[in-house]
């Protein structure tokens, strides 16, 4: 690993406060931290890099930062479950997600960390925040996932995602598993953070004291809110009160506190969220899968809530999850202008960062970590001197990223992922998908007669 590197040539997009963006930039890297962004001539006079990364023809930006993920999402892709199709949000959960959190092991937990960390970071993405459901092997599933992070090479904020759906118990252990993870002094790149699940299937109590675990150690804490109407109608009817409320009142609403999704939320709500700066995580394209609406996200943001972009475990690329923000919002607003592309390229650098309090990560400036991401098209069809952010929001697309570097080290070269050998990795991962499937009872659909199983078996087959 070189401990100088220089990144030489391209229009460097940097997302500090200004909004600078250089061309003909360089960004030098030493010790895994910036130490010049500008014109190449003034950044590599008398820097003596010990390696060059040619960014001529490429557009250099801070790495992406995924606010909201569930890496085991993965193991779903192409999946066949023999349920009975889910007719809103909380039957998606109750048929699909929860038993496949139930059926899931130590092994799982690695190879889909392993399988959605490379796909992430050969797409730009060079930190994510992860919650990870698995109730009956929660002991030691964060260390799986750090591990296979760290061998991929990408940044991660691991939690467990603490739940009380089926008994008390199982809120201590996810908890527990939480705090002994942050404990933990060997974790490399990966983070710890507290999670939970969602405030209807948490009491007041693991609320409060998760909160206070966030504060005690410092830490992020994480919880879905109003993903569905369910939960909403959760809170209402049982403690007379909305979601966003119901957490306040158990002390959960702070900076360090990343509600993920808010679509159901009313404006005095999301005020609320703005008085106690709370950060939100948008996830759109999840949001679309689950047919659950289209959040505020331009009320949000104008009432001052930092607003962070995910992926909630579906496409794990983020420029996808841009471009669908980008145009969701547009098309349900019925306004051409906003959110501009400067706005979502933000939730996926700087609002991300800040959601998480890493004030070393999502732009490129002097002090910060040398996470930088190199782009070019495959065929550039018109330059980029006009709208950069236009361009990157419209025209960009993960595999157009051509090299990617976390702490000054190259991870990605030429499109090659470097620390991991990619067929033994992808045998591995689908081993262990096999006998995941295999204990769900999936299996792929060209393997079943159509006609024969719609007349036997009165179920269809529900797939991500």
């Amino acid at each position: 690993m070189s401990t100088k590197l220089l990144v030489k040539g391209g229009i460097a997009v940097t997302m500090d406060p200004t909004r600078r963006v250089v061309q003909g930039a360089g960004v030098a890297i030493e010790d895994g931290r910036i130490v010049a962004v500008g014109p190449m001539d003034e950044v590599s006079k008398g820097f003596g890099a010990e390696e060059v990364l040619d960014a001529r023809g490429c557009i250099v930006m801070p790495g992406l930062i995924c606010g909201h993920t569930h890496l085991y999402g993965i193991a779903l892709r192409g999946s066949a479950l023999d349920v009975k199709p889910p007719s809103d949000f909380l039957q998606i959960l109750q048929r699909v997600w929860w038993p496949v959190d139930e059926a899931l092991t130590n092994d799982d937990a690695y190879a889909t960390a392993l399988a959605a960390g490379a796909e992430s970071l050969q797409n730009g993405t060079t930190c994510y925040a992860d919650t990870y459901s698995a109730p009956n092997a929660i002991e030691g599933s964060l260390d799986q996932i750090a591990l296979a992070s760290n061998e991929v090479g990408i940044r991660g904020i691991i939690s467990f995602e603490t739940t009380e759906r089926r008994n008390e118990r199982e809120g201590v252990r996810g908890l527990r598993e939480n705090l002994r993870f942050i404990a933990r002094r060997d974790r490399g790149r990966a983070m710890g953070m507290i999670s939970l699940h969602a405030s209807f299937t948490v009491s007041d109590d693991l609320i409060s004291r998760g909160a206070e675990a966030s504060r005690e150690h410092k830490v992020p804490l994480t919880i879905h809110v109003s993903e569905g109407p369910n939960d909403v109608y959760h809170n209402v009817e049982r403690y007379g009160k909305r979601s966003v409320d119901r957490l306040d009142d158990a002390g959960l609403l702070s900076p360090r506190s990343v509600l993920a999704h808010c679509v159901h939320l009313d404006n005095r709500e999301i005020e609320l969220i703005a008085k106690k700066s709370a950060s939100v995580a948008h996830n759109p394209m999840s949001n679309m899968l689950n047919a659950v609406g289209v959040a505020s996200l331009m009320e949000m943001t104008d009432k001052g809530v930092n607003v962070g972009l995910g992926n909630d475990g579906y496409i794990f690329d983020m420029f996808e999850n841009m471009r669908a923000a980008f145009l969701l919002q547009r098309v349900a607003r019925r306004d051409p202008n906003r959110p501009s592309p400067q706005e979502v390229l933000e939730m996926c650098t700087v609002n991300a960062a800040k959601a998480y309090g890493l004030s070393s990560l999502g732009s490129l400036e002097v002090g910060k970590r040398g996470d930088v991401i190199l782009v070019k098209p495959s065929f550039m069809a018109t330059p980029y001197s006009g709208s950069i952010y236009g361009y990157i929001i419209n025209g960009l697309r993960g595999p157009d990223v051509r090299d990617v570097v976390v702490d000054g080290e190259v991870v990605v070269r030429n499109k090659r992922l470097l620390r991991v050998d990619v067929s033994k990795s992808e045998a591995r991962v689908l081993k262990t998908m096999e006998r995941l499937w295999n204990r769900l009872g999936s299996f792929p659909p060209e393997a079943v007669e159509p006609l024969k199983r719609n007349l036997s078996h009165p179920k269809s087959k529900a797939s991500r």
